[in-house]
């Protein structure tokens, strides 16, 4: 696998317990903040769901895109584009009422010296959705960066650790969950907390930046020795299907792989499948952004995709000079400053 085109083919063809459990939620799906890196696959996941399973359901995108072309490659798998400004007051009443949001608008780069553009983005916009959208059951995407570093011996961060965010960019992330938690009182909004960590996708992500650097030849850092990371197709399927298990007051989902991997050790397999030795630098530290997913495989099942099929996936289109984009993870960040 080497072209674009594929590679988006095959990372949303929709899983057989995803096309049964569409058929179970009730209404439309409508994706605020569909433009990132996740969301175009996310909204053709749904559509091709829809289509698998037999049903009328409308899939809708708002968002303003990143990159040149993805509206129209949605909107030739069946999903209705609304190109809108989420922070326009007029753009957000416009949208159409729907019962079921998956809410993936946020800010994470370019933090460290705007932070107040952040804010607006991670924490005022959340509340003016819930309040335009007080009827609807969300999915609410969020981040690992709440919990803060964790040593690989505790077993990962588990849902009701106590929030010690990552810098300012965790704080607004917590602020977003801390809007939906006032909603649920507020409104009897639903929602469901997807914490998500390190989507992995074949050109960008934590192994695709690790890879690139032993490819190149360039050191790895081991800022963060430990961290886990899924599939970028696991996640839409978990956050589509997320759309049945929303509560009031929200529930918490932590989003990742199962394994606690080491930064080092990637490192290492990636050279030995390249023929190259890797160069390391800076301080180990066996901490991380590391979650236990037990709550998530036990209501939702494991991901389909292993890690050892990931790692292959990702040496392969590196190998072959597949497309990037630029947006790289800054896993190796240690003080939260994005």
């Amino acid at each position: 696998m080497k072209e674009t085109a594929e590679l988006l083919e095959f990372m949303t063809r929709p899983s057989a317990r995803l096309i049964a459990d569409i058929s179970k939620i009730e209404g439309d799906i409508l994706i605020l903040g569909a433009g990132g890196k996740v969301g175009p696959s996310l909204a053709i996941m749904a559509a091709r769901a829809c289509a698998a399973a037999h049903i009328q359901k409308r899939i809708l995108a708002a968002t303003l895109f990143d990159r040149s072309g993805t509206a129209e490659v949605m909107r030739g798998y069946g999903v209705e584009v609304l190109e809108a400004d989420l922070s326009d007051p007029a753009h957000l009443a416009a949208l159409p009422s729907c019962p079921n949001i998956i809410f993936m608008a946020g800010r994470k780069f370019g933090t460290s010296g705007n932070q107040s553009l952040t804010w607006q983005a991670n924490v005022l916009l959340p509340a003016k959705v819930c309040e335009r959208f007080h009827d609807a059951r969300f999915v609410v995407f969020s981040t690992g960066n709440i919990y803060g570093d964790v040593p690989v011996l505790s077993g990962g961060s588990v849902e009701d650790d106590e929030p010690n965010p990552d810098g300012e960019y965790g704080q607004t992330c917590l602020g977003r969950e801390r809007v939906f938690e006032y909603y649920a009182g507020k409104n009897g909004t639903r929602s469901l907390l997807f914490r998500l960590n390190y989507a992995i996708e074949l050109r960008y992500g934590v192994l695709f930046d690790i890879a690139s650097a032993v490819y190149n030849e360039t050191p790895v850092s081991l800022g963060r020795g430990v961290y886990n990371c899924i599939w970028q197709g696991d996640v839409c399927e978990y956050a589509i299907r997320g759309l049945l298990h929303t509560s009031n007051p929200p529930t918490a989902l932590n989003v990742t792989g199962p394994q606690c991997l080491s930064t080092r050790w990637t490192a290492k397999v990636f050279g030995q499948l390249f023929g190259k030795e890797p160069i390391f630098t800076g301080e180990e530290r066996p901490l991380g952004i590391y979650s236990n997913t037990t709550k998530l495989n036990g209501l939702l099942g494991m991901p389909q995709m292993t890690l050892d099929e990931m790692i292959g996936l990702q040496a392969d289109w590196i190998s072959a000079g597949g497309e990037s984009i630029s947006a790289p993870t800054h896993f190796e960040q240690v003080d939260g400053k994005y």
